[in-house]
């Protein structure tokens, strides 16, 4: 028998009416490797008896846990449990997986309780039980993300009955209007959401990075995506947005070509700062070309 078949049926017999048979299967469970139950969660038709007994008792082995969570059917009660027990890392980058968080709404506030977790982290976990938002907050977000009256209204009606969750959701599936609209979001974890939507274009991402609209957070988490920091738009209109961090933009600018450099020099929106080290390194470069 395969491994993992025998695992799943063990578990279901060590539940059985009769004692001599539920018993010979518990003590036959014991002996199967961690291994095996993971390869039985990873099925989609996994008896649900499985992660009742997965979370009651092996919630701590390596991968239990983590397979118990990825299951799209285990139920809330078993979950909370499995959280108990991730790895510190994988209890981080679970808080940071906003595509599964949206999707089983018993995971951020069990994750709440994980030592592991950022300051950061746990601010997005509570925002995310939130509950819908103060219209005029989703008025200002839908201000500009849509010219067009009539949409605009339609748009701000929809926002404004979502609980954060579903705005997440919204964020990550939607479309650009929408995006435009949830990357001013009043809830930090809906702007992050938008820049971890599958469907966003880099165009998109050169526009918002010209924003000066935008909370610094969202300027933030652009600068720091390695992808974003291949496309020079993005860079150049990051460090052109007085919005952007100063410490963000100071360690963009030796990225950014000389003509444009110059032209940040005569930026009199940008931090002195900034426009003094542009100076100095635009002095540099034309230095050492004569």
């Amino acid at each position: 028998m395969d491994p993992a078949d025998r695992a799943e049926i063990l578990v279901l017999l060590s539940a059985d009416s009769d004692e001599r048979i539920a018993s010979r299967a518990a003590n036959a469970l014991m002996a199967i490797e961690p291994a095996n139950f993971t390869e039985a969660l990873a099925r989609t038709d996994a008896a649900p008896q499985l992660f009742t007994y997965c979370a009651e008792y092996l919630a701590d082995k390596p991968g239990i846990a983590q397979a118990l969570i990825a299951h799209p059917g285990c139920p809330p009660s078993a979950i909370v449990q499995a959280v108990i027990h991730l790895p510190a890392d994988a209890a981080r980058a679970l808080a940071d997986n906003l595509s599964l968080l949206s999707l089983r709404p018993e995971l951020p506030l069990a994750l709440l309780a994980s030592p592991a977790l950022s300051p950061e982290q746990k601010h997005a976990m509570k925002e995310l039980g939130q509950g819908v938002p103060e219209e005029a907050a989703i008025a200002e977000a839908v201000k500009d993300a849509e010219p067009d009256p009539y949409k605009r209204q339609s748009l701000l009606q929809r926002l404004a009955r979502m609980r954060v969750i579903e705005r997440v959701q919204l964020a990550l599936k939607g479309g650009r209007e929408e995006r435009l609209a949830l990357v001013r979001d009043p809830c930090r974890v809906v702007q992050r959401a938008v820049l971890q939507s599958a469907r966003l274009t880099e165009r998109e991402v050169e526009s918002f990075a010209a924003m000066a609209n935008l909370s610094e957070e969202v300027l933030r988490v652009i600068a720091m995506n390695r992808l974003f920091r291949k496309n020079y738009a993005i860079i150049k209109n990051l460090v052109h947005n007085p919005k952007t961090p100063l410490d963000i933009s100071l360690q963009l600018l030796n990225h950014i070509q000389t003509p444009d450099l110059k032209l940040l020099t005569v930026n009199k929106n940008i931090p002195e700062t900034l426009r003094s080290t542009a100076l100095r390194t635009h002095r540099q470069r034309t230095a050492t070309r004569h």
